[in-house]
């Protein structure tokens, strides 16, 4: 097979060229993974849903009305020796109005499902700043995917003008086969660096649209500015899991401290209206009726016990989970702050480092060049300038998520 035939079959595989990526800011990506990703659009159908139980819960202490209405026709009228006791035909029809007027337990329960939900919000800002935080470090992924691709094209074009020097000294006579192969080995390394690095940068874009909920890979425009904030007091009041997890404690001893509601009457008032036609004597054609109900649970096997029981230990349960989100916090706030402060000085000396290598690159090519020292020592200082460059990257990148890494643990992100 030609050359041509593999270019233009690697052409069709291909298919048409990528259209250029979409960039976004900082502030877009979060917003749009607030908005579309697939955790945050979950916690908001969580609360819908636990608001359809809490009104499933308040039905029970509300009035509930209800009608009905019944036809029955038989083979034949059924009588008696002077009048019929079932028509052959009859037609009836009943409303009913029930209203609890003392119901302890479902009150108790209401109150519950009220607090549930209050809880379920709150749990849902928490997976907001979850669904956040996920789409702000797949920003600075791809932020920092860049600035190394970036880095390892300049060794890369840094090599390819040398091995070009080398070559010209050797056709002028004054070079040596082996500084061109050093000056090729150098090559070939910076450009395997650079087809990682490439794809380490297309992870982190698809990244960045999987988290923000795009349908592709996304880039990103600008380098964020994270500010580090001075560490609060109390950055609990200001996290939602905490928050959460403050709530679902005072849902759970809510549901145990009213749980002495179940032992109390309930009262219940029903009023029903009736109409049949026709009338059979000596039931009138319409009428109505008033009940109250008084209802006293004696026995029911352990039933309450054991709702009781259960519910003192979700409580404690809750508690346990409080105490240790607490923790969790403080915990967070102090090792973020510590990080930022070691991540920035060792971001200060890799700049110095990458720094002075540089400048041992730039001298070393000068005494090359004059022929003061060989190619080893030339191959030597683009590797360490390379190296030192793609650690100055990492370093960077260590800084932008320690700071937004103590933005979330003071409540400050999102």
């Amino acid at each position: 097979m030609t050359t041509t035939a593999l270019v233009l079959l690697a052409a069709l595989a291909a298919g048409p060229a990528a259209a250029p990526l979409e960039r976004v800011t900082f502030e877009e990506a979060v917003q749009r993974a607030l908005a579309r990703a697939p955790g945050a659009v979950i916690a908001a159908e969580e609360i819908a849903r636990v608001d359809g139980l809490l009104g499933q819960a308040r039905s029970a202490s509300l009035p509930a009305l209800g009608a009905t209405g019944t036809w029955t026709a038989i083979d034949h009228a059924r009588s008696i020796p002077g009048r019929v006791t079932q028509p052959e035909e009859q037609w009836q029809g009943a409303a009913t109005l029930a209203v609890p007027l003392v119901a302890p337990s479902r009150w108790a329960t209401w109150v519950t499902a009220r607090k549930v939900l209050d809880a379920t919000r709150i749990a849902a800002d928490d997976v907001r700043r979850q669904v956040a935080l996920a789409a702000g470090r797949a920003y600075l992924g791809v932020i920092a995917g860049r600035r190394a691709v970036e880095v390892t094209r300049s060794a890369v074009d840094l090599a390819r003008a040398r091995l070009d020097f080398a070559k010209a000294r050797l056709r002028g006579g004054v070079g040596n086969a082996l500084d061109e192969a050093r000056a090729e080995q150098v090559l070939a390394s910076g450009e395997a660096q650079l087809e990682a690095a490439q794809t380490g940068l297309a992870r982190a874009r698809e990244a960045l649209g999987l988290a923000t909920g795009a349908a592709g890979p996304l880039d990103a425009a600008e380098e964020p500015s994270l500010q580090a904030p001075p560490p609060a007091e109390a950055p609990e009041d200001r996290r939602p899991d905490v928050a959460a997890a403050r709530a679902r404690f005072d849902a759970a001893a809510a549901a145990a401290r009213y749980s002495w509601a179940d032992w109390l009457p309930s009262l219940l008032a029903t009023a029903q209206g009736t109409l049949t036609d026709p009338a059979i004597r000596p039931t009138p054609p319409s009428g109505w009726q008033v009940q109250l109900v008084l209802s006293l649970p004696i026995l029911e096997g352990g039933l309450r016990l054991g709702q009781l029981r259960e519910r003192q230990a979700i409580a404690r349960e809750a508690t346990v989970a409080l105490d240790a989100t607490l923790r969790q916090a403080r915990s967070e706030v102090r090792v973020s702050v510590e990080a930022v402060q070691h991540q920035e000085a060792s971001f200060s000396a890799a700049r110095r480092a990458a720094e002075q290598a540089k400048t041992v690159l730039t001298l070393t090519s000068r005494a090359y060049e004059a022929g003061a020292t060989n190619s080893l020592d030339l191959t030597t200082a683009q590797q360490q300038s390379r190296d030192a460059d793609l650690a100055m990257v990492i370093s960077e990148d260590a800084v932008r998520n320690a700071r937004l890494d103590l933005l979330a643990a003071v409540g400050l992100f999102p």
